[in-house]
């Protein structure tokens, strides 16, 4: 496990356009961390890493974005979705299947389920107004 300080919204998400180069297609990253830690920031610099072209926004109230690029992400809040049948439902599975990068915020509420497919734990801890602290645990920075 790899710990990172970043003290801006612009280091978060260098930090995520680093991850991006060194993630395997089809991988899936379980984010963990509270409203306003910087998930969405770090998917920012996710898919500017993985060449998406599409704006990258919150998935609070769409439960999945998709980000067209020459490797895709498809950007999962989990908050809402309450059973493994939901789940599916949005295309979770087909997304990683098709080889898209799967990022999923609030993955705590489907640990057990997300465990076989090996995701890529990040945590996301606000420290201050400007600075955070991620630990990625699965792959080396």
């Amino acid at each position: 496990m790899a710990e990172y300080i970043t003290h801006s919204r612009e280091e978060t998400v260098a930090l995520g356009r680093k991850l991006a180069a060194v993630l395997p297609d089809g991988a899936l990253i379980a984010f963990t961390g509270g409203l306003g830690a910087g998930k969405t920031a770090f998917c920012e610099g996710l898919a500017e890493g993985l060449g998406c072209t599409d704006p990258v926004s919150s998935p609070t109230f769409a439960i999945v974005n998709y980000y067209r690029g020459p490797r895709p992400l498809a950007h999962f809040d989990l908050y809402r979705i309450s059973t493994e049948n939901d789940l599916c439902a949005a295309g979770f599975y087909d997304y990683l299947d098709q080889g898209a990068i799967v990022a999923a915020e609030w993955s705590e509420n489907f640990a057990d389920l997300l465990a076989p497919e090996d995701p890529i734990h990040i945590n996301i801890d606000r420290v201050d107004d400007t600075t955070r602290r991620i630990t990625i645990k699965g792959v080396s920075v």
